[in-house]
């Protein structure tokens, strides 16, 4: 299974909600991922430009959007943006391929 950390910040209106009924969202992560065969490896808030992380495993590509297109579109959020995490041992076997690829430069 594929591994995905997401970026999120919430809106004014949930930080408002939460202030007056706090509750640990990890089970709500969890549950989506679950849902859907994944699992929750992780999940902090922060400061600076995003409000919280989070740490996922999902079979696929397209699970981890289905997950990402139904929290987005929830409501709750202000920005949920999700990057895909390669294994060394992927990125090694990438390396390996590059010369394959053929690329030339603009004007080269």
């Amino acid at each position: 299974m594929a591994l995905y950390l997401t970026r999120f910040s919430y809106t004014p209106e949930t930080w408002a909600r939460l202030a007056k009924n706090p509750e640990d969202r990890r089970d709500a992560a969890r549950s989506y991922i679950e849902s859907v065969g994944g699992r929750l490896h992780g999940f902090w808030y922060a400061f600076g430009e995003y409000d919280g992380y989070t740490l996922w495993e999902a079979p696929d590509n397209v699970t981890m959007a289905a997950v990402s297109i139904a929290i987005s579109g929830g409501g709750a959020l202000a920005k949920f943006e999700t990057t895909v995490l390669l294994t060394v041992e992927e990125t090694l076997e990438a390396l390996g391929r590059v010369e394959t690829v053929g690329y030339r430069p603009p004007g080269a």
